[in-house]
């Protein structure tokens, strides 16, 4: 007797999730994870609903303390009654190509709790600091229906941003040996940064990277950045008036706080959590939360189109019998690349439709 077809494993799935079965969450992503063929009916089976959770950005360089800054905002969350997921995202293990950082094991006190459910996902090469399907994932565990998602990644460079993609809030963790402040500004952080943390506030220098992140923050705020695009592509000397509509109230700006925090000590974490929420209430009031999410929505789409586009024209260009041919013209200088591009980009098109019509 046959087995029950991927299309009623995914129908049987998808009722366990609405019904709130953590082990169909589970699989959930681990089938968004491995890509595994039906996931794309799956999702569309699951995310059909509108975004509920708060959605918190944690980033920044490695040993900031952001595992121990996430276990503080998540144990206070909880001791207000609230759910939260966690999504610890780290490079990705030469070896074992799993999470290099381990954040699940820096988070064991909290593993045991019900209402808390934490997912480690490696990078797996992708340069932005996100694993590839992070962004599904958090759209998972927000259908599931946690209302406060973490996502924690590391970010040390103009490629690790993409935080600014899966998250409505970032925060932007530093500590005080980590350097010049105006050069953690250089790296692109300034540019994501809802709220910016110096944690390990007890050590020395503290005081002096809050009053350097002030300054770089008077500075973009200054004539002299005006017009710059920043976090989601608003300009960053008017914050959330770029996309308002005609006749819509001024929304005042939002100011981005410095804070400072002592993890290890369990100081400032509550300043840092009521940070968070009041960043999503200034959101959610002026209507920038929308925005920011159509936004990330354009963008996705746009990943994804060119995503298929991409595997489309390599399977064409890996089983296209003539290519040998073509190619050795373009070493010969008898033909050019763009040239036998547009030779070759009708036929990949004309494959795609066909493709979708079967």
């Amino acid at each position: 007797m046959p087995g029950p077809t991927r299309a009623e494993r995914n129908r049987r799935l998808a009722d366990d999730f609405r019904i709130g079965k953590r082990p169909a969450l589970a699989r959930a992503i681990s089938m968004v994870e491995g890509r595994r063929p039906g996931v794309a009916d799956l999702l569309q089976k699951l995310l059909l609903a509108r975004p509920q959770a708060r959605r918190f950005g944690i980033t920044g360089p490695p040993g900031a303390g952001k595992s121990s800054l996430v276990a503080g905002v998540a144990t206070l969350l909880r001791a207000r009654g609230e759910k939260v997921a966690i999504v610890a995202v780290d490079p990705t293990s030469p070896y074992s190509g799993g999470a290099l950082l381990g954040d699940r094991i820096r988070m064991n006190d909290l593993a045991t709790d019900p209402g808390i459910f934490i997912r480690s996902m490696a990078t797996r090469g992708s340069l932005g600091g996100l694993a590839a399907t992070t962004r599904e994932v958090v759209d998972l565990l927000d259908a599931f229906g946690f209302p406060n998602v973490l996502v924690e990644t590391v970010g040390v460079g103009q490629t690790e941003l993409e935080i600014a993609s899966a998250a409505d809030s970032v925060a932007v963790v530093l500590v005080p040996e980590s350097g010049d402040g105006i050069q953690a500004m250089k790296a692109g952080l300034m540019e994501i940064a809802d709220l910016f943390v110096v944690n390990k506030a007890d050590r020395i220098g503290a005081d002096r990277m809050v009053r350097e992140i002030q300054q770089a923050l008077a500075l973009r705020a200054g004539h002299g950045m005006q017009g710059v695009s920043g976090h989601h592509g608003v300009d960053l000397s008017r914050p959330d008036e770029a996309d308002e509509e005609p006749g819509r109230a001024h929304a005042p700006a939002w100011e981005i706080p410095v804070l400072k925090t002592s993890a290890g000590r369990g100081e400032g974490i509550e300043e840092f959590l009521d940070a968070l929420l009041a960043h999503n209430r200034h959101l959610t009031e002026s209507g920038a939360l929308e925005d920011r999410r159509e936004r990330r929505a354009r963008s996705r789409l746009r990943d994804v189109v060119v995503g298929r586009l991409r595997g489309r024209a390599e399977r064409f260009l890996a089983s296209h019998p003539d290519l040998p041919v073509r190619i050795a013209d373009i070493a010969a200088g008898r033909a050019t690349t763009y040239g036998v591009a547009d030779e070759l980009i009708p036929a990949i098109l004309k494959g795609t439709e066909k493709s979708d019509q079967g």
